[in-house]
């Protein structure tokens, strides 16, 4: 008697990650291939079927959710964008409905706060990607959220996004059909290097990674305490140097202070969630460290030149990235 082939289903909202669901699909793919036998069936699915448009401008043909399998293993979904700002009923709706049949549920990049809005991330640890992480935390504080690549927890798999798909399904074809399948496959995308899921996500790490050990080390202890920002001479010591050897470190790779380039990446965050929020804006403040709304909206008009609540109005008619303009001293 033959395997069952499983099935996956993913779920794809329009201007999705093109690259996240490429690096998640096409390893299924592969591994029919290289195995010679249908391991895998997937399908692409939206709320009424037809093409979806990805990240790049390329279409993708779908399926409505009326038609999708009944017998799903699993079901991912898939975004991009920003996902705390639009609302996705039909989908939180059909999400719900396939936990309650059993499905197994994935996220893939902004897939997953859409996963958590529908209330199917609670009780389990999740990765969530760096760009929407603090704002996740905002709005969901009680879930477990880790900047990892991946994490499987149980029937839930959450994934960062990008590359980080290979991960994934490196580890998910290995814990079926073991290590050399999973090894072919990667090799197939001569991707040959495979991370473990804990391994973290680089955020401002991976702008930085030329830089010293002793800046690197600060940057990423500031990325684990805008809400609680630490003093110079507690960042100092966790890197390992004294204040004024990371002064001098900071000056020589950053051209600024230690404490304006935390200054800079806490707002940097507000901005974002300013922009990908509804929160109040004294709650953003708090948030990120700051001692009152006042305190807050003069460091932001100073970094940005606008206040926090021009700079929402504006990101609401199309208002991109802000680059900040803070004094370096």
């Amino acid at each position: 008697m033959s395997e069952r082939a499983e099935k996956f289903g993913f779920i794809l909202i329009e201007d999705f990650a093109l690259m996240s669901a490429a690096s998640s699909v096409d390893p299924l793919r592969a591994a029919n291939q290289m195995s010679g036998r249908v391991l895998y069936e997937t399908c692409f699915l939206s709320v009424a079927g037809g093409p979806v448009r990805s990240s790049c401008g390329g279409l993708f043909e779908t399926i409505p959710f009326s038609q999708a399998p009944p017998d799903l293993d699993w079901l991912f979904i898939v975004a991009g964008g920003n996902p705390f700002t639009t609302e996705r009923p039909d989908c939180l709706t059909f999400l719900r409905q396939a936990a309650r049949r059993g499905i197994s549920l994935g996220g893939i990049s902004a897939g997953v706060v859409l996963l958590a809005k529908a209330g199917l991330l609670y009780e389990r640890r999740i990765a969530v990607h760096w760009e929407y992480v603090h704002a996740l935390r905002e709005l969901l504080p009680e879930l477990l959220t880790e900047q990892h690549l991946f994490v499987l927890d149980r029937d839930r798999v959450t994934c960062a996004g990008g590359v980080a798909g290979l991960d994934m399904m490196h580890a998910l074809i290995r814990s079926r059909h073991g290590h050399e399948l999973a090894a072919k496959v990667s090799g197939r995308f001569i991707y040959t290097r495979i991370r473990t899921p804990e391994v973290a996500q680089r955020g401002i790490g991976m702008e930085q990674s030329s830089h010293r050990t002793g800046v690197f080390a600060a940057l990423r202890l500031m990325e684990d305490h805008i809400a609680d920002p630490l003093p110079l001479k507690h960042l100092a010591r966790l890197a390992g140097l004294s204040s004024r050897q990371l002064q001098r470190q900071f000056q020589g790779d950053l051209g600024r202070s230690v404490m304006a380039a935390y200054t800079s990446l806490r707002l940097t965050k507000a901005d974002e969630l300013l922009r990908q929020t509804k929160l109040p804006i004294s709650q953003i403040a708090f948030a990120t460290g700051f001692s009152s709304q006042a305190n807050f909206t003069r460091s932001f008009v100073r970094c940005f030149g606008l206040t926090p609540s021009e700079r929402r109005i504006g990101s609401r008619i199309g208002g991109g990235d802000l680059s900040p303009r803070l004094r370096t001293h």
